[in-house]
């Protein structure tokens, strides 16, 4: 199957845990995953990891692309050194191609104006307001959410957002989708066995 890959940001300080289900997930569903930071010079994760990115925010077209996933970091908290991504999410949005926004990503969303007019969440709603955005009434108090193409969650909530992501892309539905949740999310061992039938993982 052809496919365009999918993007993952990258830049210091972004939180290791927020994306592994769903960069794990995509990449066992035959996408690949592309690292992209502001320039081509290595970043450093939380947890310590030197991650070096495959290539440049200003080359990243969304026609070449499946989806943008934007984890959360401090940075995003510390001025405006990661607004071009979410610049880039506008014109990935813009262009009808998906973006999925955790933690600290989703106020870089917020005072870009992307949350004003679609349902999202977060860590928690004054978090958001802080920002100053105007989306405030269209803040739900959910594990994740989709909405117009953009998928956002809070901190702890990686396996939801993976969910999210991964019923966004057709990757897994229904039954499966489902079963794969309760896997990660629950360790329902049950779930495992419908995955197994599914032929999923």
């Amino acid at each position: 199957m052809n496919r365009h890959p999918v993007h993952l940001a990258v830049y210091d300080t972004l939180a290791d845990w927020e994306t592994g289900y769903a960069t794990a997930s995509l990449a066992r569903a035959g996408y690949q995953v592309r690292t992209v930071g502001a320039s081509a010079d290595t970043v450093r994760s939380i947890g310590g990891l030197a991650v070096r990115p495959d290539l440049v925010l200003d080359d990243v077209r969304p026609s070449g692309s499946s989806l943008l996933i934007l984890p959360g970091a401090d940075l995003w908290d510390a001025g405006d050194r990661l607004a071009p991504f979410a610049r880039k999410a506008r014109e990935f949005l813009d262009a009808g191609v998906p973006v999925a926004a955790i933690c600290g990503a989703t106020a870089g969303l917020a005072r870009e104006g992307l949350l004003d007019q679609r349902g999202h969440t977060s860590a928690v709603s004054f978090y958001l307001a802080a920002t100053g955005y105007r989306g405030g009434g269209r803040y739900v108090d959910a594990d994740a959410v989709t909405d117009g193409g953009l998928v956002t969650a809070g901190p702890t909530e990686p396996v939801a957002f993976a969910r999210e992501i991964l019923r966004l892309l057709g990757v897994y539905e229904g039954e499966v989708l489902d079963a794969w949740y309760r896997l990660y999310h629950d360790s329902d061992p049950e779930a495992y066995a419908v995955l197994q039938r599914a032929g999923a993982r």
